[in-house]
C-alpha cells in the first residue's frame, strides 16, 4: 500500500522545496535550505491532524509510514550530492557548522535517553520491592 499517500507526499515535498528555495534566498545562498527537512514536518503534521479527524484511513497511513521510514535514506541521497571540497575550501565556517551539530546531538544523547532510562530503574526497583 506504498501508493497510497504519495500525493500527500508529493504536496509537502513540493511545499517545503518552495520554503526551501525562498529561505535559501533570503540568506542570499544559491541553494534549497532544508527543503526536504520542510517536507517530511509537513508530512508529520498533516498526517497526525489527518489521523485525529479520522480523514486518513489504514492504507494512506501504511504508505505515509513507509515513506516516513525512508526519511534518512532521502537525505543522506540528498546529502551526497552537496560539494563537499567546495564547503571545505570555502572557509572555517562549515567546518565549525559541521563540528558544532555533531558536538550537539552527542550530547542529546544522554539527555534524550535520560528519562526513559530512570524511568525503566524506576520500574524495576518498584517490582522488586514487593
Amino acid at each position: 500500500m506504498v501508493i497510497y499517500g504519495v500525493a500527500l507526499l508529493a504536496g509537502c515535498y513540493m511545499a517545503g522545496n518552495v520554503i526551501g528555495d525562498i529561505l535559501g534566498a533570503l540568506l542570499g545562498v544559491k541553494a534549497n535550505i532544508g527543503g526536504v527537512g520542510f517536507a517530511m514536518l509537513f508530512l508529520i503534521i498533516i498526517s497526525a491532524w489527518a489521523q485525529q479527524k479520522g480523514i486518513m484511513k489504514a492504507p494512506e497511513e501504511q504508505g505515509i509510514k513507509w515513506w516516513s521510514a525512508m526519511y534518512i535514506p532521502v537525505v543522506v541521497a540528498m546529502s551526497s550530492i552537496q560539494n563537499v571540497a567546495a564547503a571545505l575550501s570555502g572557509g572555517v565556517v562549515a567546518i565549525l557548522g559541521g563540528l558544532l551539530a555533531v558536538a550537539i546531538g552527542f550530547l542529546m544523547i544522554p539527555v534524550l535517553s535520560g528519562k526513559k532510562q530512570k524511568e525503566t530503574v524506576a520500574e524495576d526497583s518498584l517490582a522488586h520491592s514487593k
